[in-house]
């Protein structure tokens, strides 16, 4: 018998024989057939009602009412992607770096900061908005500014950080350190050489997720950023992200075609920042 025919008659032996293994062997494949379906469906329709929409006047080096030009926003997107991972990323990975290799396992000092971590994540980003808002705009008086924005999604992101580089160091094999302590080397070292690069796939997944969050970030920013539609020139200065940018032409209701492009642009770079940082992930967990 072929491989083919093996594989097709392998579902009628477990049904006859396991109806239960069989009705959960086919529900899996249904949700994961629906699931791709309806990711499909989204991207579809987003870049079929974007791509159309996308000309020339959208990537306009000045904004103005007549071209509703997205490249400002865009530049001020990586701008900001750039300047809240490096202060989020130096931060969360050595705090979870703390957590797990030198701090007592198992300490209530340790229980109380997993658990706020983990209460900070379900957070929504309207109460992160609203607490820059009241600190970094109001009292510290930075108004709407890039430095409001960045600092505010600094800590929004933080805790994410934490979390998926705690499980990333956690997921090292103990055996990985033992053996690294055994020929000589101190725990930092151990650390650097040996746990931080076996880690580094998960660290690099966090840190997707965290641009991915800040890149679809609308409530927060529009507290803190603001919504000029620039690139600012310092950190004292307003702008507006791609994603404030698309809810402020989908909600004036005159420019839903632009809007759709502006979509279509915000998931082209998330998909490319994804492949690009598995690509990453891969070279390194391969060294």
């Amino acid at each position: 018998m072929n491989i083919s025919g093996a594989i097709s008659i392998k579902p009628l032996r477990i049904m006859r024989k396991k109806p239960l293994d069989f009705l959960l062997f086919s529900l899996t494949w249904v949700f994961a057939a629906v699931t791709v379906a309806v990711l499909v469906f989204v991207i579809g329709y987003i870049l079929v009602r974007g791509v159309p929409n996308l000309t020339p006047s959208l990537f306009a080096i000045r904004f103005t009412p007549d071209n509703q030009s997205l490249l400002p926003s865009l530049i001020t997107t990586a701008i900001l992607v750039f300047c809240a991972l490096v202060i989020a990323i130096p931060i969360g990975v050595f705090s979870a770096i703390y957590l797990i290799e030198y701090a007592r396992r198992g300490s209530f000092y340790v229980k109380v900061v997993r658990v706020m971590t983990e209460n900070l994540t379900g957070i929504p980003s309207i109460v992160f908005g609203l607490f820059g808002y009241l600190l970094f705009t109001s009292i510290l008086g930075l108004g709407y500014s890039l430095i409001s924005g960045t600092l505010t999604i600094a800590i929004m992101v933080l805790p994410l950080i934490i979390r998926t580089t705690e499980e990333s160091l956690k997921s090292v094999p103990d055996t990985f350190r033992e053996g690294s302590f055994g020929l000589g080397a101190g725990r930092l070292r151990t650390v650097m050489r040996i746990v931080l690069p076996s880690a580094m796939p998960g660290i690099l997944a966090g840190v997707i997720l965290s641009v991915g969050r800040i890149v679809g970030e609308t409530a927060a920013l529009m507290f803190t950023l603001g919504s000029v539609a620039r690139i600012p020139g310092s950190l004292m200065e307003s702008g507006r992200t791609l994603a404030v940018h698309m809810y402020i032409l989908s909600g004036e209701g005159m420019f839903v075609g632009q809007a759709y492009a502006t979509a279509s642009v915000l998931l082209v770079l998330v998909i490319c920042i994804n492949a690009i940082s598995g690509q990453i992930a891969k070279k390194i967990s391969k060294k």
